[in-house]
């Protein structure tokens, strides 16, 4: 993720630096291809922190650096990587970032894209240690079988800008709204790259979704979203719909400490804080479905977990998102329902929790999780069946009508 909003900020959607880095290697983005490595190799472009500097620091090929930095070409031709989208699907904008390579970056590059079943890929030789080595014959070969110098151009050669040395971001708005799965960068002719950030919204093929088990329909691997939150000091929501289990605190989403909490705490009849204060996140689901299975995992937050949460749903057309994204999600809440009542949670557990699937027979577009009082979640999972309704539509459109395929609701 880029730095994350504090509070007041909401997510936008315009805002695409908000969405999921498709290539990190957090997210399984690989190098597939690199012409050449000399001084630093192209895996490091796909690092999920930030670039460092070490002034002092040097290896046998010369001055270490955080990024990929190719040799000072002395052939014809220019250099260039494929790297393999670890999140598949629409992208929406890059982040071409030379932080650090003042005297030695980039001047130019372009990108280009392509969509390749896994079962297309050519055989291509295992990268291994890189530093101070070019492409072998063998790997030229085996990448030229992708062509990737025909893939359409995202961005064509752009000049690369330095701002201050330690953050140099050149940022690239995309339009396309195909489905992607390998990106080429291009640097002309040669340099350095510190980061490369491919930001954009992950698709699944949902028609081939397998109709027996529930599947996450939240995960931002498939298209899930957050479209609106209360506060993420420490942590964006979108961290906790990412890939995989959480490998820190880091990769959740937390929220500052309330500052309405009471000066001393007690318990209701229940068990659960008497708090007057909570923390939300709304998300948009990667495809309208039933919800059977909610997993609310705390991992890593031992002394910072909420003391209890519970999970709404609804249904909203794009224009009625819209609406509530401009007023901050503060609209009329009736058409809320309740998935998950008032739970307690225990710190540092992952807990699997059924949804009240019986009491919302529609599908939903839309879920809200709310904490209490305050807090952090390392991962959110919302597993259940996608329908079969039409795509949404504005609300001056005909009324919709949604239903549940017979082979999906056979399995409520």
């Amino acid at each position: 993720m880029a730095d994350t909003p504090k509070e007041g900020k909401m997510n936008r959607l315009l805002d695409f630096t908000q969405l999921v880095d498709m290539a990190s290697e957090s997210v399984g983005g690989r190098i597939l291809f690199a012409t050449d490595d000399f001084f630093a190799p192209a895996e490091n472009l796909l690092k999920s922190d930030s670039p460092s500097f070490n002034e002092h620091e040097y290896t046998e090929f010369g001055k270490w650096m955080d990024g990929w930095e190719t040799r000072r070409k002395r052939i014809p031709g220019h250099d260039w990587c494929v790297i393999k989208l670890g999140i598949q699907g629409v992208i929406q904008g890059f982040d071409v970032d030379i932080s650090h390579f003042s005297g030695s970056h980039a001047p130019r590059m372009s990108i280009q894209a392509a969509n390749v079943e896994d079962s297309k890929l050519p055989e291509i030789p295992p990268r291994g240690v890189r530093t101070g080595m070019a492409a072998t014959v063998d790997e030229c070969e085996a990448i030229a079988k992708l062509k990737s110098e025909d893939w359409v151009y995202l961005v064509p050669m752009t000049e690369l800008k330095l701002g201050s040395p330690a953050s140099s971001h050149n940022y690239f708005l995309v339009s396309s709204q195909h489905r992607w799965t390998l990106v080429r960068l291009n640097i002309f002719p040669d340099g350095g790259v510190a980061r490369f950030r491919v930001y954009g919204t992950g698709q699944r093929d949902w028609i081939a979704t397998d109709t027996t088990d529930p599947v996450d329909l939240v995960t931002i691997a498939f298209g899930g979203v957050c479209v609106g939150f209360s506060n993420a000091h420490f942590g964006h929501p979108n961290n906790m719909i990412g890939v995989g289990r959480p490998r820190s605190m880091a990769d959740g989403w937390e929220t500052a400490r309330r500052l309405d909490r009471p000066p001393v705490l007690e318990n209701d009849e229940k068990g659960l804080l008497l708090v007057p204060g909570c923390e939300w996140a709304v998300f948009r689901l990667a495809h309208p479905g039933v919800i059977t299975q909610i997993e609310i995992d705390t991992k890593y937050f031992k002394g910072n977990a909420p003391d209890s949460c519970k999970v709404d749903g609804c249904i909203l057309t794009m224009q009625e998102e819209e609406d509530m994204v401009k007023n901050k999600w503060g609209l009329q809440t009736h058409k809320w329902k309740v998935l998950l009542p008032m739970t307690k949670l225990s710190p540092n557990q992952s807990h699997l929790l059924d949804s009240l699937t019986p009491e919302l027979q529609d599908v939903i577009t839309h879920a809200r999780i709310t904490i209490f009082p305050d807090g952090g979640v390392g991962r959110l999972r919302l597993r259940g069946f996608p329908s079969s309704i039409c795509l949404l539509r504005p609300r001056e459109k005909p009324a919709m009508r949604f239903s549940v395929r017979p082979s999906f609701r056979a399995n409520l």
